[in-house]
Parts: C-alpha cells; structure tokens; sequence
C-alpha cells in the first residue's frame, strides 16, 4: 500500500511540472532549418532595415510579406490585384519590389490573356509613401520596345530589374528581339536607362543572347530573370537561362569590367558560366535573389529549383548562403539537397530568442 502511494505521488508531481512547463516561455530556438523553406517560385527577397520583404504572384495579383527571419516568412497581404480587363488583367508573373527614393516599387510582368503567353510586357507600381504595406499606384506599362515614341509597337518583356550604378538607374528585362504570335520564341536580356523608376529613356540595348553552350541545347533557348548583385566595387548580373521547365534549367553570369565601365555597351561585360546549377538531388535551379544574414556578415542565395525531374513548374522555394572567391566574383557552391540541415543565417536565432524573453 505504501509503495503505491509514493508512486501515485510521483506521478502526480510529474504531471504537475510538465503541466506548469507549457507555460514557461522557452529559452531555447532551433539553430538550424532545412530545405526547401516554403512552396513557390520565382522569388524575390529584399532587406530593408531589420525586415526581409518577400514579394510574389498570387490569385493574379501581387503579395508582400515582411518578417524578421529569413527562413520564416509570415503572413502575406495583397497589395495590388490585376484588373478585369485591360493589358495587366491576366497572367501576372514574377515581381519584384524595390525601394527607390522614399517608395517603393513592384516591377511585374503580365498580359490581356494567355496562353499562348504572347502578350506579355512589363508593368510598375508605386507605394503612397514608404510603408511596404500600402495602397499602390499603378504607374502604368513601360515601353520596351525599339521606338520610344510609339507605345503601340511595345515587345514582350517579363523579369524586369534594376541596376542603380553611379547615380544612375537602369531597367534590366527579359524579352524578344521583336514581336511575334508564338511563345516559343527565344528570349534574350536588355538593358536601359531609367528617366525614373517608372519611365525608360532613350533605346534598349541587347545585352546578352542565348549562344554560349551551356545556355543552349534545349527546346528553346532562354535568357531571363536578371538579378543585380554587387560586391565592394563589382557589379554582377546573375540570370537564369534554357529552360525554366526543364532540370537543366541554370545561372549564367555577366560582371561589369570595371566601375567605370558604361552599362549600356555590352562590351563592357564579360559573360560567364554555369555559375550555380542542379545536381541529382535539386533539380532545374532558377530565378534568384540576394540578401545579407541579419548581422551582415553572410549573403545568402534565394532560388527556386523543381520538385520533379518531370517537364513542369511545379516549384519550391530553397536559401543557401555563398562566400566570395579571390578575384571576387560569388562562389554559390553546390545546391544542397532537401533534408540537409543548415545553420540559420548569421543573427537569426538571437533576434528570435530575444524575442521570445522579452
């Protein structure tokens, strides 16, 4: 009889301590995460001050969402959504936000229907004020095509971009070399001078063409999703090329010559590549962005890569971080397989503990 009730004594206090310790606030974070971090495709990730904006493509329209993790995005708002009629009513695809000048602003791609996705170009809006989470003014189509003058004859554009560089602004994008009534139509990377963030000024400039042999060989030859990515003096544009579909699916590069050097001539960059590409574990790995761990001292890579080996855009969104090499350009390393722990960015994990004792 005694025995059993020491052992019911015991019972009871364990309960009553593991009770009383789910309201104890945790001391403890996990220090690492793995891949991929949530469903999605073409993402776009900015750090402005202590928040990571996520920007992207849902129910033909456009979210953002803000969160102080990396590796944590928190519940998106709408911030624009695409007419029912007009150019943008249809097929919207792939933003980016940008912060310019006290606004910011969405660089998106859409069309009046699709498919076939022939009527693609490119849109911009801008915030009311500097809150990433307001109201958004659509500033309209740019003209992207060869005659400043004639907005009628605008050509296919998706992926646009910017690059500031020595106090000037330029428009990076994706397009064709003229208008056509098939998508299945070779893209190429143009560049040009921003009179603002919403307005283009002067002529395009073709800056690089599916030739070398790593971005041809498939079904149809691609150049697209330009990223701007800079490090101490050096100006990269790291983009996506064959085909978005496929598991060959990859990243060239183009460097900038030197500081000096005029962005609009495009012998003043030099192209190399593959710079990052799937293996037999992470497949098809495209459409980047860059942005520093919390504390600054890492850059980490933003991608998508496929679920499947299968012909498809059936994606998930994976980060990874990258170091330098001697001569400067970015070492991306080897795209780590799903399931493989990673230590969180450089940062986070005090910024979650604080959190969770104050």
């Amino acid at each position: 009889m005694q025995l059993r009730i020491y052992i019911t004594f015991f019972l009871l206090v364990a309960l009553s301590a593991c009770a009383h310790s789910e309201n104890l606030p945790k001391d403890t974070v996990e220090t690492r995460f793995t891949n991929p971090v949530w469903d999605g495709a073409d993402p776009w990730m900015v750090k402005q001050s202590d928040n990571y904006i996520y920007c992207f493509s849902s129910n033909n329209g456009i979210a953002v969402s803000s969160s102080k993790f990396m590796t944590k995005k928190t519940e998106a708002k709408s911030i624009w959504q695409a007419p029912s009629s007009g150019w943008n009513s249809n097929c919207v695809w792939a933003p980016e936000i940008h912060f310019i000048d006290g606004h910011w602003y969405v660089y998106y791609a859409a069309g009046v229907s699709g498919p076939p996705f022939i009527h693609q170009r490119a849109g911009v809006l801008r915030s009311v004020n500097d809150n990433v989470y307001s109201e958004y003014e659509d500033m309209g189509m740019l003209n992207t095509g060869d005659d400043p003058e004639d907005s009628s004859k605008n050509i296919w554009a998706i992926d646009m971009t910017v690059l500031e560089h020595s106090d000037k602004l330029y428009a990076i994008w994706s397009g064709w070399l003229e208008q056509v009534d098939t998508d299945a139509t070779s893209q190429h990377l143009f560049i040009q001078e921003m009179e603002n963030p919403y307005t283009l000024k002067g002529k395009r400039v073709l800056l690089s063409s599916p030739e070398q042999s790593w971005e041809t060989g498939g079904p149809l030859d691609l150049n697209e999703g330009p990223q701007v990515l800079k490090h101490d003096e050096k100006v990269f544009i790291i983009y996506s090329c064959r085909e978005s579909w496929l598991k060959e699916y990859r990243q060239g590069m183009l460097q900038l010559k030197n500081p000096d050097a005029n962005p609009l001539d495009p012998e003043s960059w030099i192209k190399t590549g593959p710079v990052f590409e799937g293996n037999d574990s992470v497949h098809g790995v495209g459409h980047v962005s860059f942005v520093k761990s919390p504390d600054g001292t890492e850059d980490w890579i933003i991608y998508h890569s496929k679920k499947t080996t299968e012909p498809g855009w059936d994606r998930d969104v994976r980060i990874q971080p990258f170091t330098w090499n001697a001569d400067g350009t970015p070492d991306f390393g080897e795209a780590v397989r799903a399931g493989k722990e990673l230590k969180r960015p450089s940062g986070e994990v005090e910024i979650e503990q604080n959190q969770i004792n104050q």
